[in-house]
């Protein structure tokens, strides 16, 4: 059984960066495509990001493209999420899930993801 486990989460003021961790366990995780999501108050989940196994392709919800730059450590079975320019809107939970299909791009449906952690608050003060 896979598990993932994300950190970094926090209390941070508009425009600073945190970097979230999501460590991966009991799968082959250097296979896996990963995705970030996230949970704002009051939303539904929606994508944030998503990069293949081999960082071949990566995709990035327009809301967070420019500021958000997810990479992974296939050799620390850990996918990353550094969050640089933070705004009040992106408060939300974060979530890393895993795809483990041979899907060759990043979905942003959350249905095509298998594995999912249990979250992580970011909260964005003004």
């Amino acid at each position: 059984q896979v598990q993932l486990v994300e950190s970094g989460g926090g209390l941070v003021q508009a425009g600073g960066s945190l970097r979230l961790a999501c460590a991966a366990s009991g799968g082959t995780f250097s296979r896996y495509t990963m995705g970030w999501f996230r949970r704002a108050p009051g939303k539904e989940r929606e994508f944030a990001a998503g990069i293949t196994w081999h960082s071949g392709i990566i995709y990035y919800a327009d809301s967070v493209k420019g500021r958000f730059t997810i990479s992974r450590d296939n050799a620390k079975n850990t996918v990353y999420l550094q969050m640089n320019s933070l705004k009040l809107e992106d408060t939300a939970v974060y979530y890393c899930a895993a795809d483990r299909s041979s899907r060759f791009y990043p979905s942003r449906l959350q249905s095509e993801y298998d594995y999912w952690g249990q979250g992580t608050q970011v909260t964005v003060s003004s």
